[in-house]
């Protein structure tokens, strides 16, 4: 169970969250926020764009493996990995050290 839950302002939202929170008895903290979850969704926009074409995954395993390596190349390409040692390497360095 989730101890903080961030929704926009909707009223069946709310709903569901306070029915769930009554159901498991347990306390779970919404906030309330309409644009807090823009800013990841708009991050996923570019997997998204590069998934939809290979949306005829045969296996889980296949999907989790391949949306794994293109959240890793998104990460390397927006510069949010980090470099052992505090060095600082281009993006094909930062691939290949990856792959060996």
């Amino acid at each position: 169970m989730p101890e903080k839950i961030t929704i926009d302002k909707s009223g069946a939202n709310t709903a569901a969250i306070e029915s769930v929170k009554a159901d498991a008895c347990v306390d779970i903290l919404m906030r309330r926020n309409k644009y807090l979850n823009n800013i990841v969704e708009q991050d996923h926009r570019a997997i998204k764009q590069i998934t939809r074409p290979m949306l005829g995954f045969k296996s889980f395993w296949s999907a989790r493996i391949i949306v794994a390596g293109i959240e890793t190349m998104h990460m390397i390409r927006k510069g949010q990995m980090d470099c052992p040692g505090g060095q600082t390497m281009s993006a094909a360095q930062q691939f290949y050290s990856l792959a060996v």
